[in-house]
């Protein structure tokens, strides 16, 4: 009961955070003054000026997507530069070597699509050049960027005909400035007084109780982890993530970090209706996307404290830290995948078949339920087009949504983004299931062997990050498959979703009528969460079958193997 307090209580703090943030955030988007711009608004301007950008200059969908593409794809290439050279760039106290090619290369891309992946130990593999240049400064920019996608697409389902879609570079550049830096810098205090270290300083060498030497590995950390949960990045400056008592010491900087992780994608929620001039649109969202996370998180709940049947020892601790127990890890975990955030406190490896099969589900659908930063909300709009579609079929009429015709463009553009997911995660974990070398990376056989294949692939499609922390993510294989995965999953979602704004954007409005179905209320909720669950189930559900289902039913019956 106490854990469910304490969820109840998050909930509540976090529903009112994300409402009052998304209020600062539509101004910020409009271009208006808001309490920062007298220090910022100079350092906005001066950019802009540097940068040749008109800041006023809306672009249409296509030339939004190019300015997208084209500033991932130099991110690219500068993060994959300085991990190869790391070996001899500054900043490298412990003298650590340039990353091999397939490793950098699926560093690079991780990090450029907001996955942030790892298949290496940043503390042994980085240099703090590499983690402060390259990781931290992707995980703002790379956060900016869905940032930037997510509010541009509302403008095109929202806006008024033929006002496009915004322009890239302002939005992008609001985003860090007014929003992810200012947050980043409160949080990385708040962390910092929690004992997490920020220091360019060296390894410690301390001597144990015991009176043995040990090394404890250090470094700018606070300022990384910030960032990766406000940005629903993930990658942790250690290896084992926010399980380490570097990156999350105590209870309170465990929640101010699962805190961060839901913040941005919430206060889009709510952000969509203050644009679209009716709450009720941003209410309905949340909605939807709140009863598909308290459900899963409730689930990983009751299978985490119940524990495993077979031992029957009470709650599952196997993986967990003790100071946060199950209540708390089954918190991080449920947000984490929900949000396509990627970091851990517990490994999730060890977490019962019916949590892993929640998790897996929370990835499967591309992860809309509050997703990552922007593109949780673009995400979700696309279950919506498909949802209204079939509104429409159903009282038949033509389907609309804010007064705008849903037609037969929207709704190929809509399934072409959805048929990326299972394209990715079918096809590449059926391949991972036959080929020699990608079977090594296996530690399980059987039921969960599967699941830890299906998780890597929902994961890099996702764009989550996370693991199951025995599947050996570090061959060549794995690297450079999941790393072209990563890829699809980004910007599969990225293009369709600004082609459908660009068609809306053009269209004229629709005036309501008694026929016209309504958006904003239970039956459209209701509507909404069912096309999500129905068609992530239809899509996954044999293969879950023989993974996570049929690993939760033998323990049930008694089977520990």
């Amino acid at each position: 009961m106490q854990d469910l307090l304490g969820y109840a209580l998050f909930c509540a703090v976090l529903t009112a955070a994300g409402w009052a943030l998304a209020a600062h955030m539509s101004g910020v988007f409009a271009g208006r003054r808001n309490l920062m711009s007298p220090v910022l608004a100079p350092v906005e301007q001066r950019f802009y000026r540097l940068a040749g950008i008109r800041p006023d200059n809306a672009q249409g969908w296509k030339a939004y997507a190019l300015a997208v593409l084209a500033f991932n794809g130099l991110g690219f290439l500068a993060l994959y530069a300085i991990l190869r050279l790391q070996g001899v760039l500054p900043l490298n106290p412990a003298a650590i070597s340039g990353m091999p090619p397939d490793l950098a290369f699926n560093t690079a891309i991780s990090f450029v699509t907001n996955t942030n992946w790892q298949a290496y130990s940043g503390e042994t593999q980085l240099s703090y050049l590499s983690q402060m240049a390259g990781l931290t400064v992707q995980n703002f920019v790379s956060a900016a960027t869905g940032m930037a996608v997510g509010v541009a697409v509302i403008r095109g389902f929202t806006g008024p005909k033929g006002a496009g879609l915004g322009n890239f570079w302002a939005d992008m550049t609001r985003s860090v400035l007014y929003v992810l830096l200012p947050l980043a810098a409160i949080l990385g205090f708040a962390l910092m007084l929690q004992g997490v270290p920020q220091t360019l300083q060296g390894a410690a060498n301390v001597t144990t109780l015991e009176g043995a030497g040990q090394i404890l590995p250090r470094g700018p950390v606070a300022a990384q982890v910030a960032i990766k949960q406000l940005g629903t990045n993930g990658g942790g400056f250690f290896g084992v993530n926010s399980a380490h008592p570097f990156e999350n010491p105590t209870i309170l900087s465990n929640m101010l970090q699962c805190f961060s992780i839901l913040l941005i994608p919430v206060a889009f929620c709510f952000l969509f209706g203050r644009m679209a001039a009716d709450r009720r649109q941003g209410r309905a969202i949340f909605a939807a996307m709140g009863l598909m996370f308290v459900a899963g998180l409730l689930i990983i709940w009751w299978a985490e404290t119940a524990g495993n049947p077979v031992l029957n020892a009470g709650p599952n601790m196997e993986g967990k830290e003790l100071r946060f127990g199950a209540g708390l890890s089954a918190l991080w975990a449920a947000a984490t995948t929900a949000a396509s955030n990627g970091s851990v406190n517990a490994m999730h490896d060890s977490f019962m078949p019916l949590s892993g099969l929640v998790q897996l589900v929370n990835m499967q659908v591309g992860e809309v339920i509050f997703g990552g930063v922007g593109a949780g909300l673009y995400g979700i709009l696309l279950y919506v087009v498909l949802a209204v579609f079939l509104a429409g079929l159903m009282v038949g009429r033509t389907p609309e949504y804010l007064g705008r015709k849903i037609e037969g463009r929207e709704v190929t553009l809509a399934m072409l983004a959805f048929l990326s997911m299972p394209l990715g995660i079918l096809g590449g974990a059926a391949l991972s299931a036959t080929v020699p070398a990608a079977l090594v990376s296996l530690q399980e056989a059987g039921p969960h062997g599967l699941s830890e294949i299906l998780y890597a692939y929902s994961s890099a499609v996702g764009n989550n990050g996370s693991a199951f922390a025995g599947f050996g993510a570090a061959t060549p294989w794995q690297t450079t498959a999941l790393g072209l995965l990563m890829l699809l999953g980004r910007y599969a979602i990225i293009l369709p979703m600004l082609a459908i704004a660009g068609s809306l954007v053009v269209k004229s409005r629709a005036p309501v009528t008694a026929g016209t179905f309504p958006t904003h209320g239970p039956l459209f909720v209701l509507l909404l969460v069912l096309t999500v669950l129905v068609l992530g189930a239809l899509t996954f559900f044999p293969v879950l079958a023989l993974g996570p289902i049929a690993e939760q039913a033998a323990l049930t019956a008694g089977q520990s193997d």
